[in-house]
């Protein structure tokens, strides 16, 4: 920036001036009068000239200025406005760092309720009365549900549940176990000729299953009440033949002893 030039006072240069021409001509002859007017005017001019440049001077000293400090302030502004939007732009990221931690929780809640679910289908290995085999987690919950039924004494209600887990799964690894409680819930309900039907079942289709001896000696169970004594008997002997080793056949003796 240009130093401003202050101006000195028109009397002080004036007079100053003039010293400077009289001392140059001390020893002249001293001017005439057109002389001495001319060149007074001449020092005006000069003085007013010097005034002139010194007012342009200082004039565009302050333009100078006026301009930096607008420039200053503007630049202030944009520095303001830079830090505004940068700390709008901050807080737009941390929001969106956010988001996507909360989509990316629910992402994985999702997929852990999707695999939960899927394995709630997916097959099951189980063993019932000794046989193993794959089965659906609801062929498991039914078959265990109606069970619970039947042990709490609800042989009506059990009856109708194994009835309709064998209906609903007829190839189910759980059907020879569920004819056996069937028929044990229709014998407690006194519904003896179905309940042969269902032993009959699960011997025909199940000769060597666990509950197979059971299921011959509860048909002859069913015949005695029915008060079919020669095919219970009959029955009986079939037992002992086919499933001698088993506690059924222990069973099976001690009732032909007394039908004698």
């Amino acid at each position: 920036m240009r130093a401003a030039r202050f101006p000195m006072p028109a009397k002080t240069l004036l007079t100053l001036l003039l010293s400077c021409a009289f001392a140059a001509t001390g020893h002249a002859a001293l001017f005439e009068d057109d002389e001495a007017r001319r060149a007074i005017l001449e020092l005006r001019q000069r003085v007013d000239a010097l005034q002139q440049r010194s007012a342009e001077d200082i004039r565009k000293s302050g333009d100078d200025s006026s301009q930096l400090r607008r420039g200053l302030l503007d630049l202030q502004t944009q520095i303001e406005a830079l830090r505004v939007e940068q700390a709008k732009l901050r807080g737009q990221n941390e929001q969106l760092l956010r988001d996507v931690g909360e989509l990316q929780r629910r992402q994985k809640d999702i997929a852990q309720g999707v695999d939960e679910r899927l394995r709630q289908f997916e097959p099951v290995k189980v063993t019932v009365d000794g046989l193993e085999f794959q089965a659906d987690a609801a062929e498991k919950r039914d078959f265990e549900a109606a069970l619970a039924v039947f042990r709490s004494g609800k042989f009506a209600e059990a009856n109708t549940a194994f009835a309709g887990f064998v209906r609903q799964y007829p190839r189910s690894g759980y059907v020879p176990s569920a004819r056996f409680w069937l028929g044990n819930a229709q014998y407690a309900a006194r519904e003896y000729k179905d309940a042969i039907g269902n032993f009959r079942l699960l011997l025909s289709g199940s000769p060597g299953h666990a509950r197979a001896p059971e299921a011959a000696l509860s048909i002859a169970n069913c015949q005695i009440e029915l008060k079919e004594t020669r095919p219970a008997r009959k029955t009986l002997e079939d037992l002992l033949k086919a499933y001698p080793q088993s506690e059924a056949a222990v069973a099976a003796k001690e009732r032909l002893s007394r039908l004698k």
